[in-house]
């Protein structure tokens, strides 16, 4: 694992820095992303550098990088970073614990909701995919070949019903 530089390293130590706080491009690698998205995500008020040296220079804490890793979990699940940001403002809020909380829970309970439909389209795809293989064990003992002249197997020559989706998609 890479070491974590003292924002002294820069010649131009932040005012109360922790040695456990990292620059930009440090962090960039560690959280697997890149110096423009790191900005972008801070103009959008997604994330915050813990601090900032004398000279301009951000520094991020270890535990942001979860913060960029569930950012990007959210983004693949289909948010907008404009929805990621309000998920997400739980320690701005400021009204007290209990609200603080109650906006935490929101957010996880919108992402496992997410999650849950993510995972009934993967479930739905998987079943495409299994009814192919199922039908291309039959195929491979047919005397026909998908071709033009036969419109690629569609309607199957054998039973004349259609071809499952992904079968359909390959054979063509």
């Amino acid at each position: 694992m890479a070491s974590i530089p003292s924002p002294a390293a820069d010649g131009d130590p932040a005012p109360g820095a922790s040695s456990e706080l990292m620059k930009i491009g440090d962090f960039a690698r560690l959280a697997d992303t890149n110096l423009r998205t790191l900005r972008y995500y801070e103009e959008l008020g997604l994330i915050q550098p813990a601090t900032r040296s004398q000279g301009g220079f951000r520094y991020y804490r270890r535990t942001d990088i979860n913060r960029v890793n569930m950012i990007r979990d959210l983004q693949e699940l289909g948010l907008q970073l404009e929805r990621i940001r309000e998920l997400m403002a739980a320690r701005s809020l400021g009204e007290g614990r209990e609200i603080f909380f109650a906006h935490v829970r929101r957010a996880l309970e919108e992402q496992d909701r997410l999650l849950e439909q993510r995972m009934q389209t993967l479930a739905a795809q998987r079943k495409k995919v299994a009814q192919a293989l199922h039908k291309i064990v039959e195929c491979r003992h047919c005397t026909h070949s998908p071709e033009a002249h036969n419109n690629f197997c569609e309607p199957c020559g054998t039973t004349g019903e259609s071809l499952p989706e992904h079968l359909s998609a390959l054979f063509q």
